[in-house]
């Protein structure tokens, strides 16, 4: 996601922002400081990076799609360090069930009673680690919680600690033992993040963090330094809600979604959930900027990483080798977007 300026020549807002300027500063410098401490750790991965921080700041769901060892556990524990904030990893596998994730009740003897033991979803950041090697009924569980935002374990409900997010990441579904996630489910996250392989600068600095002075293979996050707590995320969130939109930029991003669905080579198009994901992006993206505005480039932005996983290709398009993101691509090239 790139930093866009406000002179660029596009829609400006109408009306007059309500974010103060010094608020709109100091949310501005608070990112800022957040990337750089995430990018002590996580070599390259610039566009990755961003586009995670921007869903957090959305107040969304990331679903990340790569090959193992691309450093996305690091990320997520990085991301929880800057905000002192609780980290609980899960491994996905075909035997995992729901009770696993979310918790159950167990019965105390002693007492004679039951007390519930709470599962790892009860965090601030859960990586949910290859969600498509569980079953149906296990990514059902946890893309519920995702939604409600709490927890039913024996009739009793039980809420999550604000922030919450999931980042799950997903093997290709060409590897065996994979279960592909249905559309519907997979609309429940913001965006879909493509981690790829590493520049060979950013292999060699990486081999070069990984073997100085150190035993083994792992990466640790012990330089990333704990720069808020929080309640600043959900202050954070509260403030990329602010940033405004403009009728046209608005109007632009339903536009590019109402597209996908009779675009060639594209069989089911986005749903209404695409173009609002759209603008929570754009907002987070516009923040990161130091803006409180969005334009129409902050929207071209958010269009892959939101639509990729909320379309899907005709046959005629898989059999010629077509992605999404080329489609999506084209799409973004044809549609007008507003001007100043």
């Amino acid at each position: 996601m790139s930093d866009n300026s406000a002179s660029a020549t596009s829609a400006t807002p109408t009306t007059a922002s309500s974010l103060a300027p010094e608020h709109l500063q100091q949310a501005a410098d608070i990112i800022r400081r957040m990337r750089e401490e995430i990018r002590r750790v996580v070599v390259g991965q610039h566009a990755v990076v961003d586009q995670v921080l921007a869903c957090c700041l959305a107040g969304g769901h990331v679903l990340i799609e790569g090959v193992p060892g691309l450093g996305k556990t690091l990320l997520v524990k990085a991301l929880a360090k800057t905000f002192a904030g609780s980290f609980s990893r899960i491994q996905f596998t075909p035997d995992l069930m729901p009770a696993d994730v979310m918790g159950h009740s167990v019965f105390d003897m002693k007492n004679q009673s039951f007390s519930v033991r709470k599962g790892p979803v009860f965090t601030h950041l859960l990586l949910a680690d290859e969600i498509n090697r569980a079953p149906a009924k296990t990514q059902s569980s946890l893309l519920e919680v995702m939604q409600e935002r709490q927890v039913t374990i024996e009739g009793e409900s039980h809420q999550l600690a604000a922030p919450f997010m999931v980042l799950a990441t997903q093997n290709p579904l060409e590897n065996e033992g994979t279960y592909p996630l249905p559309e519907a489910q997979l609309d429940r996250f913001l965006v879909k993040v493509k981690i790829d392989y590493p520049s060979e600068a950013e292999e060699t600095a990486l081999l070069k963090m990984v073997t100085d002075n150190s035993v083994g293979d792992a990466l640790d996050v012990g330089t990333v330094s704990t720069l808020i707590k929080p309640t600043t995320i959900i202050t954070l969130q509260q403030v990329v809600a602010q940033v405004r939109v403009d009728d046209a930029v608005a109007t632009y991003a339903v536009r590019l979604v109402r597209a996908t669905r009779d675009w060639p080579g594209i069989e089911i198009g986005a749903g209404p959930r695409g173009s609002i994901a759209l603008i929570r992006i754009a907002r987070a993206v516009a923040l990161m900027a130091g803006r409180d505005f969005v334009t129409p480039a902050d929207i071209k932005d958010a269009v892959l990483p939101v639509l990729r996983h909320r379309v899907a290709l005709s046959p005629e398009s898989e059999l010629d080798g077509l992605s999404s993101d080329a489609l999506l691509a084209n799409l973004i090239e044809q549609v007008p977007a507003p001007r100043a």
